[in-house]
């Protein structure tokens, strides 16, 4: 199955920014929506705009270090439409501080997010898609990736481990699971606000009032590797602002 219309998309992290974005571009495109987030409110308020521009979207509360939620999750989808085609690991962490600050519950939060999330998204996946004889992951990463800065150390570490761990899952698809990673530059969310240091705030917000792309940018590449024939598989797509350094 080639495009996007018709096709089952599950995305986690779905009540904001670049999920939301994600889910609002894919919908309007035909694609049937199964969204994953911690806040229930806003995944229904999405699930409504979404119907009522005359698209199709179901919603589960979905904490992704719950191995059992990313299976809920899969299982609505399967239940609902029949199949799952997509899964796009968007849910992320981003409680940056340096590592003087000695934060370390929300280092693990950042592991456990970004990282095991991520885990959990494929053991709960990969068996449908192996029945089904196709399927394609897609996971939100970050530049944090390829270049480390102060205060982003463990971020950026659990970034790093995404990027290996989906390579990995490539290498092991074979010719019938495709696997993608995008990683965002800057962009227009609440990523700033997550942090606990004031300084650090205060810089994230400033460079993303002064770089930051919209999360429709992020939205339009997933749907480029989402609407590829099946024999065409996007790894990597890294999109980011012009000025960003």
């Amino acid at each position: 199955m080639s495009g996007i219309d018709g096709k089952v998309v599950a995305i986690t992290g779905a009540s904001s920014g670049i999920g939301e974005a994600t889910a609002l571009l894919l919908a309007e495109r035909g694609a049937r929506l199964v969204l994953g987030a911690r806040r229930s409110e806003r995944l229904a308020e999405l699930v409504a705009r979404i119907e009522a521009a005359g698209g199709t979207a179901v919603q589960t509360r979905t904490d992704v270090t719950r191995r059992a939620d990313l299976h809920a999750l899969v299982a609505l989808a399967v239940e609902r439409f029949g199949r799952l085609d997509v899964l796009v690991g968007n849910a992320g962490a981003g409680t940056i501080s340096p590592l003087d600050d000695l934060r370390v519950d929300e280092w693990d939060r950042m592991v456990d997010v970004n990282l095991k999330g991520v885990l959990h998204g494929i053991g709960a996946a990969l068996p449908v898609f192996r029945a089904q004889g196709t399927g394609h992951f897609i996971t939100t990463a970050s530049t944090a990736a390829f270049r480390v800065v102060p205060a982003m150390a463990v971020y950026a570490a659990t970034k790093v481990a995404v990027r290996a761990l989906c390579e990995g899952l490539r290498q092991e698809a074979g010719d019938s699971v495709r696997v993608t990673t995008v990683s965002p530059g800057v962009v227009r969310t609440d990523f700033a606000d997550a942090s606990t240091n004031p300084q650090v705030r205060a810089q994230i917000g400033e460079m993303r009032d002064r770089l930051a792309i919209p999360p429709e940018a992020i939205a339009r590449a997933v749907a480029f590797a989402v609407e590829q024939p099946a024999s065409v598989d996007v790894n990597e797509l890294v999109v980011r602002p012009t000025a960003q350094g």
